[in-house]
C-alpha cells in the first residue's frame, strides 16, 4: 500500500493482520473518532471498541447507501455522504428499525475527486481509435459469463478497438472464462484485455462503455461524461438493506435515464446502436443531472471530510 512509503508527518500507517487477529486489534482501538469505509459495525465480528468515542462511516462510491449487507450502517454514529439523496433511505431505515438518528453530512466523493485530477495528467492518445470498453462485474450473472463471445464477436466485427476489462475478482472466480477469452481473441488485432490495477487508463481511452451492474458505470459517466450501454440484471436485493426499502433504488432508476439497455436480440446490430448513442443529447443531459445529484461538492471532499473530523474531535475534547 502506498501509505507505507508516503513519509507522512502526522499519519502512522499500521497493518493490523487478517482474520481474528485483525478483529481483535480493532476491538481494542483507542481513539476519539474512527473513520471507516468498511460497513457492518457491530453486526458480526467487527465490534465497537469501548475506548472509541465515535464511529464515522464514509461512503466510498456515489451509489445507494442501502446496498450494503443488512444492518451495514445501523451502528455508526455518523455517515459521510457523496450526495444528499442518500440521506433519505438512511433515515427511512432508522425509522423502520427504531434506531436513533445518525449524523449525516454530505462531503462528496474523495476517490472521484482524486481521479478527476489524475485524468488531466494522462496525455491524450496521439492516434486515437474509436474505443468500446467492456467492463463488467463478475459472477454467473455478469456480462462475460452470461454472454461472452455472443456479444464480443459482433463487437470485434465493427473494427473498433475493443478493450475488455474484467473485474479484478474474475481472475480468481472466473479464471476459465478469462482463459477461454484470451485464447479466442489472441489473434484479433482490435481486441485487448486490460488487467491494469487502476481503471482510469481504460476509462480515458473509451468512447463508450458496455457493462452490467458494475459500479464502474458511474465512474465512467461522472468522470468522462460518455455513453453507457448496460445489460439488465434481476438484482436480488434480499441480503441488502435495500430489501427494507419500499421504492426503487436511485441508481437503478437513474440507470434507465443515463444509459441504454442492451438485450441479446440487439447483439447483431451492436455497431449501429453504439453509433447512435455517441451524440445523444438527452442522455448527456441525464448524465449531468445524475452527476450533480450523486457527486456533490466536487473537488472538495477531502477538505470537507477533514473539516468535519477536526470539528468533531475538538467537540469531543471539549467535553472530556
Amino acid at each position: 500500500d502506498p501509505v507505507f512509503s508516503g513519509a507522512y508527518r502526522f499519519v502512522r500507517p499500521e497493518y493490523i493482520g487478517q482474520g481474528n487477529r485483525a478483529y481483535a486489534r480493532l476491538y481494542f482501538l483507542s481513539a476519539g473518532i474512527v473513520l471507516m469505509t468498511t460497513p457492518g459495525l457491530n453486526v458480526y465480528q467487527l465490534k465497537r471498541s469501548k475506548t472509541v468515542g465515535r464511529y464515522v462511516h464514509i461512503l466510498h462510491a456515489p451509489g445507494d447507501a442501502t446496498l450494503y449487507r443488512m444492518f451495514g450502517l445501523d451502528y455508526f454514529d455518523a455517515v459521510l455522504l457523496t450526495g444528499e439523496y442518500q440521506a433519505k433511505d438512511i433515515r427511512l431505515l432508522e425509522q423502520l428499525r427504531g434506531l436513533r438518528e445518525k449524523e449525516l453530512v454530505t462531503t462528496g466523493c474523495t476517490y472521484l475527486d482524486f481521479f478527476a485530477g489524475k485524468i488531466t495528467e494522462i496525455p491524450a492518445e496521439e492516434h486515437h481509435q474509436f474505443t468500446v470498453l467492456v467492463s463488467p462485474s463478475w459472477g454467473p450473472s455478469a456480462l462475460l459469463s452470461r454472454f461472452g463471445e455472443k456479444l464480443l464477436d459482433p463487437l470485434r466485427e465493427t473494427g473498433w478497438r475493443i478493450i475488455i476489462r474484467p473485474h479484478p475478482q474474475s481472475r480468481r472466480s472466473e479464471k476459465p472464462v478469462l482463459e477461454y477469452l484470451d485464447k479466442r481473441y489472441a489473434g484479433a488485432p482490435n481486441i485487448e484485455l486490460d488487467y491494469n490495477k487502476d481503471n482510469i487508463y481504460a476509462l480515458v481511452k473509451a468512447d463508450v462503455m458496455i457493462s452490467d451492474f458494475s459500479g464502474i458505470i458511474y465512474d465512467f459517466i461522472f468522470l468522462r461524461d460518455k455513453p453507457v450501454i448496460y445489460v439488465h440484471q434481476h438484482f436480488d436485493i434480499r441480503p441488502y438493506d435495500a430489501d427494507d426499502i419500499d421504492h426503487e433504488l436511485w441508481q437503478f432508476a437513474v440507470l434507465r435515464e443515463i444509459g441504454f439497455e442492451l438485450r441479446e436480440e440487439h447483439f447483431g446490430r451492436i455497431g449501429e446502436l453504439v453509433s447512435g448513442l455517441v451524440d445523444n443529447e438527452n442522455l448527456k443531459t441525464a448524465r449531468g443531472k445524475a452527476r450533480d445529484e450523486a457527486w456533490q461538492h466536487r473537488g472538495e471532499a477531502a477538505k470537507r471530510t477533514v473539516d468535519y473530523l477536526t470539528a468533531d474531535i475538538n467537540s469531543i475534547a471539549a467535553k472530556a
